[in-house]
Order: structure tokens, then C-alpha cells, then sequence
């Protein structure tokens, strides 16, 4: 039997790379649990690579074409699934993002990337790189808007973010950019788009005092953490791992103020933001 042909790198490589190691796999008789042993990963690993969902790293492409007798095809074909125009501690999360059906994020320090405004994008980019030329800023602010349109669908993914109160008060770009930014969400909120929550200073001590988490479900893929730090990040597929930050997350969002009253302040901020600006 003739093996699979190399991917068409204009279609999507992910989801066919994906498919394919399904095929491969089932044709080799062996279950996903089995196929996680020979590469030290779980067979939820192994089910989010054939959902297209993580992407397959090279030295796992090579032990599949030795485990399933496939002839170099996962190896030849991962560099074209691979490319991203993320930084690779962030492309396997922004991927999976784009296939999630629900995401549900607290954010200590920044507005969530699928939130932000091109001037706060701009200011944060700036701030990390303060001499990079113009087109790399320029780069990095384009990607992060194409990303924030996965909510031009009315419905899907269901985006819940628990913003800390630190996130308010910084005023990133100035008092302008900051009254435009948080004006965004809370419109998006208004339209029903998201559900937003504001986790107060007067809520002291909390689960999530670790930093940034994403919690991401998929309709055919076992559930990811992304846990995020400067220059850093994490995606983590055990299901006990993911199950802690899924009680830490729902501790916070308990602790934070409702939805309507956490409008109620990022309007309030936003507003004095507004005139912060318009003093002489």
C-alpha cells in the first residue's frame, strides 16, 4: 500500500498532519495510550496532535515514522505545520486558541491579548522592546490583532476573562489609549460577545496569585492550560495539572466582583482615564 503523500502547505498542514497520524495510527492497530509510550507522552497528547491542536515537534515526527512504519512522512511534513508567526514559547497556544470552544483566562498584570486595542498592543510591544525598528513592532502588533478576530464570529469561542483590578490601573500607552482600551471591552461585553469580570484589590489573597492562566476546551480534544511569564509560557495537557487550574480559576472568578458591577468599574476607570487626558 502506497504511503501518504507530503501535505499541501496551502491548505491547513495542522488538521491534515493531524488526520493523518489518526490514519496511521488506527491502520497500526494501537490506541492512543499506546502510541504515547514509545514518545513519553500521554495519549491525550496524542489525541490533541491528531486534533490539530498541538503541533507535532520534530523529534516526535521522527519516533512516529519508526513506531508506525510511515517512511519519513511525519518528518518531512512537521516543518511546514510548524511554522507560526508566534514566538515559540507562545505558537502552540495561539493555535490551539484558534480551535477553542471556550476560553477562560485570568489576566493579573494586561489586558488579554484577544482584547487589546492596536495603540495598547503597540504600548506593550514597545515597552518589551524598547529598541526593536518599527517593523518588528509593526509585526508583532499584526499578528495580535489577527488573533482578537476569532470574536468576529458571534458565538464561538466562548471567551470568559477575569481581569485583576492591576490591569485597570496601569494606564499602558497613557490615559487615552487606556480609556480606548477599556471602552473595547466593555463594549465587547455589552454586545454579549464576552463575559468579562473584575477580581478587586479588596479581594486580598487569592488561588491564582501564581500569574496568568488560559484554560482551553475543544469539541474533540481533551482541555489545555497555557500558564504565561515574561518571555515564558506553558502548555500543559495532564488532566490532574489542568483540573488544579481549573479550581484555581474558578476560585478567582468567585472572589471577583459580579459582571455588572465589574462593568460598572472599568467604566469608572475608563472615564477618569478619559479625563486625565483632557486636563491641560
Amino acid at each position: 500500500m502506497p504511503g501518504p503523500k507530503d501535505l499541501d502547505p496551502s491548505t491547513s498542514p495542522r488538521a491534515l498532519l493531524g488526520a493523518e497520524l489518526r490514519h496511521a495510527r488506527i491502520r497500526a492497530g494501537l490506541t492512543q495510550d499506546e502510541l504515547g509510550e514509545p514518545l513519553f507522552v500521554s495519549g491525550s497528547y496524542i489525541g490533541q496532535m491528531e486534533a490539530g491542536t498541538r503541533r507535532i515537534l520534530p523529534e516526535h515526527a521522527a519516533r512516529l515514522d519508526e513506531v508506525l512504519d510511515t517512511d519519513s512522512f511525519f518528518t518531512r511534513n512537521c516543518e511546514v505545520s510548524n511554522k507560526s508567526r508566534y514566538p515559540d514559547h507562545f505558537a502552540e497556544a495561539a493555535e490551539a486558541e484558534a480551535a477553542a470552544e471556550t476560553i477562560k483566562e485570568y489576566a493579573p498584570l494586561l489586558i488579554p491579548g484577544l482584547l487589546q486595542t492596536e495603540p495598547y498592543a503597540r504600548a506593550v510591544f514597545r515597552a518589551y522592546q524598547p529598541t526593536a525598528p518599527e517593523s518588528v513592532i509593526d509585526e508583532l502588533v499584526e499578528a495580535r490583532l489577527d488573533r482578537a478576530r476569532l470574536l468576529a464570529d458571534p458565538t464561538t469561542p466562548l471567551l470568559w476573562a477575569v481581569l485583576d483590578e492591576a490591569v485597570l490601573r496601569r494606564a499602558v500607552g497613557g490615559p487615552a489609549v487606556m480609556a480606548e482600551a477599556l471602552c473595547h471591552v466593555t463594549d465587547l461585553a455589552r454586545r454579549h460577545r464576552i463575559i468579562v469580570q473584575v477580581l478587586p484589590f479588596t479581594a486580598g489573597a487569592h488561588a491564582s496569585m501564581g500569574g496568568a492562566v488560559k484554560l482551553m476546551s475543544f469539541p474533540d480534544a481533551p482541555p489545555l492550560a497555557y500558564l504565561q511569564g515574561p518571555g515564558a509560557g506553558q502548555l500543559e495537557d495532564d488532566p490532574a495539572a489542568v483540573a488544579r487550574h481549573q479550581l484555581a480559576y474558578d476560585l478567582v472568578r468567585a472572589s471577583a466582583l459580579s459582571p455588572k458591577s465589574s462593568l460598572a468599574l472599568i467604566d469608572s476607570v475608563a472615564e477618569d482615564d478619559a479625563h486625565e487626558d483632557e486636563q491641560p
